[in-house]
């Protein structure tokens, strides 16, 4: 992994340094509604026994981004090798941050890197098909949507009955892109 700079943001490693950060993200009920239908709480939610990824520092496939201007806190990007070829691209963004550019930008770094220097030859994203937000980035970084499952959840959240869509870019499609 490397720092990735772009024009508004640093995007590094994750550390445990971050863990306090990344914990306010899940409180934040706008924030996690897509993903459990809340805040989450942490005095009962195990990170590692939930079907959403709770980072909290330590994990290899995530990257912290602040603001390059400010070092203030934005959010954070995961790349995680679902194969040597294949990767799912996530993201999760500070309220405040949003509607500003930061998540299609952030989002684009990881994915450049993930074609250049990870190696990749896919690139795969999945978010509620009601998530009209996330949903956007994806096609900004020029992902296409390839599937909508529909999955019978535990714990439905609103929304979760329009299903799952599935994205995906291709390391050719990423390469037509660059020209």
């Amino acid at each position: 992994m490397a720092i990735l700079r772009t024009t508004n943001l640093t995007i590094r490693p994750c550390s445990p340094a971050d863990r306090a950060d990344f914990m306010d993200l899940e409180r934040d009920p706008e924030v996690m509604r897509f993903l459990n239908g809340g805040p989450v709480d942490h005095a009962t939610v195990d990170p590692e026994k939930v079907t959403f990824l709770m980072p909290r520092g330590t994990e290899p496939h995530v990257w912290t981004a602040r603001r390059s201007r400010n070092d203030e806190f934005v959010g954070w990007f995961c790349l995680f090798p679902e194969s040597r070829a294949l990767a799912e691209i996530g993201y999760r963004l500070c309220r405040g941050c949003w509607g500003q550019g930061l998540a299609s930008e952030g989002a684009s770094a990881l994915v450049d890197w993930g074609f250049g220097d990870g190696g990749y030859d896919r690139i795969i994203a999945c978010t509620m098909a009601v998530n009209h937000g996330s949903r956007r980035v994806m096609e900004k970084i020029g992902m296409k949507h390839t599937r909508t499952d529909f999955s019978d959840f535990p714990a439905p959240i609103p929304g979760s009955g329009d299903g799952e869509v599935w994205y995906e870019l291709t390391r050719m499609a990423w390469r037509r892109r660059q020209r």
